[in-house]
């Protein structure tokens, strides 16, 4: 997964080093990507917290649905991050999630990296639908997601971030875009 390019951006699995060096500074975390990292990111810090129960070794930290940091190697910059919340459910659902820095907003990125993951996702035999949960208010994010031909599902309401809409598409729908 290292080093795949979608169009400008380049995708880089996030590793437990990574995490640790963003942990401890920013800058060693720069350096670790050859990127520059803009102020606004992560929007969303939680999700480069350790676990309460580290792995016992790298490897551990790191699946076969990893969290990706989306690199533009024009700008050579970090433009955001995301990935996959798990691999595919028994029902053969799999869970997006990404955000981009504010800095660059509204030049296509969020849309090439949705898409990026959602085909990953649909590369895999055993997915049969990708989903995204965005907040429950007409947004960017869900502009992004009906490009790709995300269906609004349903409201629902997270222990945590209160209401979020479910969108999601299928593989045939997908593929038929």
């Amino acid at each position: 997964m290292v080093g795949v390019e979608i169009r400008h951006l380049k995708f880089i699995a996030i590793k437990l080093l990574h995490v640790e060096a963003l942990l401890r500074d920013r800058s060693e975390l720069a350096a670790m990507l050859d990127a520059s990292i803009p102020p606004s990111w992560p929007f969303f810090p939680e999700a480069f917290q350790l676990p309460v129960d580290p792995p016992p070794d790298a490897r551990a930290f790191e699946g076969d649905w990893p969290g990706l940091f989306f690199i533009d190697s024009e700008l050579n910059a970090l433009v955001g991050s995301g990935g996959f919340k798990g691999g595919p459910d028994p029902d053969g659902f799999v869970e997006i999630g990404y955000e981009i820095a504010s800095e660059y907003w509204n030049r296509g990125f969020g849309t090439e990296a949705a898409r990026g993951m959602v085909d990953m996702a649909f590369s895999r035999a055993e997915v049969r639908a990708v989903r995204a949960h965005t907040l429950a208010e007409k947004n960017a994010s869900n502009r992004i997601l009906q490009k790709l031909g995300m269906q609004f599902v349903m409201e629902i309401v997270d222990p945590d971030d209160g209401p979020i809409w479910r969108w999601q598409v299928s593989r045939s729908e997908y593929e038929s875009r």
